[in-house]
């Protein structure tokens, strides 16, 4: 149950993963996710996401996890948005201690990859260790 509340957290960055940075166009979006949990690759997920003017406005808090901890306080998020590239990293300590960080990397108006990885503890003991790889590319515009 927690894992899957965990993997749910990091995932909040994939499904919001679409927004401008240099010239990403807003627009529909096909994203492929491979995720590894303890080392071990799942399936690839395919989704897609409409990308709207107003997220495409604001990428820090379109890219950016939103947290919503019980029994843990977390951090300010750490961000940083420079030459086509955002990082991301939260911490969250209490009764689960966890780490979320996120890389996304822009190369193309119609093209990015990232990164978000997830370590999770509870009671010394780790209850979620995952890594998401995504490929995003432009479609079409929004139907």
């Amino acid at each position: 149950m927690v894992r899957a509340f965990i993997v749910s957290i990091a995932m909040v960055g994939v499904g919001a993963s679409i927004a401008v940075a240099d010239g990403i166009e807003p627009g529909l979006w096909k994203i492929l996710a491979r995720t590894e949990v303890e080392g071990v690759p799942g399936p690839p997920q395919q989704s897609a996401k409409c990308l709207t003017a107003a997220q495409a406005a604001d990428v820090a808090t379109t890219f950016s996890p939103v947290m919503g901890t019980i029994n843990s306080e977390c951090a300010p998020i750490e961000r940083s948005l420079a030459g086509g590239k955002l990082t991301w990293k939260l911490v969250c300590k209490g009764q689960l201690n966890m780490v979320l960080t996120g890389e996304y990397n822009f190369d193309t108006p119609r093209h990015y990859s990232a990164t978000v990885q997830n370590h999770a503890e509870m009671g010394g003991a780790v209850v979620a260790n995952s890594k998401s790889l995504l490929e995003a590319e432009w479609v079409s515009q929004c139907p």
